[in-house]
């Protein structure tokens, strides 16, 4: 409930104080069932969602799909228990390096899950529950990892502080320090205007998933999109969702890829598209196309797993052939590509979950104006995905300290301002193009310098410091 669309963030310290205090004095093992629990709980309210893509648009039978969809949820719980059981291993010297400890070991097992397990998974991580909360003032800092760290630390000290194990004074003073210096931070700009507005349009095709990819339906498809570009000629920047175009960049340039370059040239308007395009041999990819005076590609770098491509060969090829749901095998593109401009500005480029990792937009946007993510969450109807996926690309806002525009195919199509709050935004399941400015800018947050690797190496060091005074000094006597 702490995530969107819920979003109720200070929920998020209670549950984790309550599963601190229920795996007290627990062996490991029970620390970590107890924290499989919660897990279960977690995924299952929260991922649920993928039941409606693997079923509604992947074709498997309800059965197939719910034990598909639960099967999902049983792996990903494994996690919470797998940082409880290392929590409960730990020989801690004190009860504050016991609560940061464990924060620092949650959030480090939420490291493992977002960026290796199955080429990542970061949903509902702790950190972006935060986005509105003077926490969130961390995230220029330290990245959505820092502000998940001091999230638990914080629930972990209040669990501690309930077992009478610290002093309710010190610990207060303590929490009253992170969460006022978290609200001071949301204050500070650390970046700047890099030159004057520009109009920018996001156009929502709000073409269903069932149709999209439909032969007798593309010609449609284009002309719609290019029907609300149409309407949009005063804008600077004209930006479509993830694969508007359903078909490959060398089937549709001729007759309408130049033209609609040639017509946006001439009215000083340029155009960013996504769509699939052919690479050397039998290769694909997932692309972005930036249209003006030049035409410049991004090749997606970060795949879906069962979505764009297959994992756990042959395996999870056999099952998904024995099901009969269909998938598509894309290329990785090169994980140093040009930015691509629009507007007089590089900008960084991202196609769909891309925006939920932070390195992956980090390392890129000190040279970039502005983020750019085009998605399609249609795959995941009307439920909480898209609003999560929303809330994720408000975190790689507040890193970065950069306007995000979003253009997808349903929603939600929203304009985010550098301090995380949604601007504007479009309504769901409408076809239809929203307008805004936008501030293109410059400078660097800490967080662009450090990455999660510089984040991880404050936090542990962070973590010895208290270590080594509970030692030497007893802090918490």
């Amino acid at each position: 409930m702490a995530f969107a669309p819920y979003a109720l963030p200070y929920l998020a310290p209670v549950a984790l104080i309550a599963l601190y205090l229920a795996w007290q004095r627990q062996t490991p093992r029970r620390a970590a069932a107890t924290a499989y629990c919660f897990g279960l709980g977690l995924f299952g309210s929260g991922i649920w969602w993928v039941y409606i893509s693997i079923h509604d648009f992947g074709g498997a039978d309800p059965a197939s799909a719910a034990a598909l969809a639960a099967l999902l949820v049983a792996a990903w719980a494994a996690f919470p228990a797998l940082a409880a059981w290392l929590i409960a291993m730990v020989p801690w010297p004190g009860a504050w390096t016991r609560a940061a400890g464990a924060a620092l070991l949650w959030v480090a097992v939420e490291y493992f899950r977002g960026n290796y397990v199955l080429n990542g998974f970061p949903w509902l991580q702790i950190g972006y529950s935060q986005t509105g909360t003077p926490l969130a003032g961390f995230a220029a800092l330290g990245g959505a990892y820092a502000v998940g760290f001091l999230l638990a630390f914080s629930a972990f000290a209040a669990a501690e502080m309930a077992q009478k194990t610290v002093r309710w004074r010190s610990g207060l003073a303590l929490l009253l320090a992170i969460w006022g210096v978290g609200a001071g931070l949301r204050a500070v700009a650390w970046t700047e205007p890099a030159g004057a507005p520009i109009a920018v349009t996001l156009v929502q095709g709000n073409i269903g998933q069932d149709e999209k990819w439909l032969a007798h339906q593309q010609l449609a498809t284009l002309n719609l999109y290019r029907k609300l570009t149409e309407q949009h000629w005063d804008s600077d920047v004209i930006i479509w969702p993830e694969t508007a175009i359903p078909a490959f960049l060398e089937d549709v340039k001729p007759f309408f890829i130049d033209p609609l370059q040639a017509e946006a040239r001439a009215r000083g308007v340029d155009i960013v598209v996504g769509l699939p395009s052919s690479g050397q041999g039998r290769d694909y990819y997932n692309s972005v196309l930036a249209l003006g005076e030049t035409q410049a590609l991004y090749h997606k770098i970060h795949l879906l797993p069962f979505g764009e491509y297959l994992p756990l060969q042959p395996l999870s090829g056999w099952v998904l052939d024995q099901l009969a749901i269909p998938l598509g095998d894309f290329a990785a593109g090169g994980a140093r590509q040009p930015l691509l401009r629009a507007g007089g500005h590089a900008f960084v480029a991202t196609i769909c979950y891309e925006d939920a990792f932070g390195e992956l937009v980090a390392r890129q946007a000190a040279e970039a104006g502005y983020i750019v993510n085009m998605t399609n969450d249609a795959w995941f109807g009307d439920s909480a995905q898209p609003h999560q996926h929303l809330q994720m690309a408000q975190m790689r806002a507040l890193e970065t300290g950069r306007y995000l525009v979003r253009a997808t195919n349903t929603g939600v199509t929203a304009f985010i301002a550098p301090d995380g709050a949604v601007k504007r935004q479009a309504p769901f399941f409408a076809t239809v193009a929203i307008s805004d400015s936008i501030v293109p800018m410059r400078g660097a947050t800490p967080y662009l310098y450090l990455g999660d690797g510089g984040a991880f190496a404050a936090i542990a060091l962070l973590v010895l410091a208290v270590a080594a005074g509970e030692r030497r000094f007893g802090l918490a006597g």
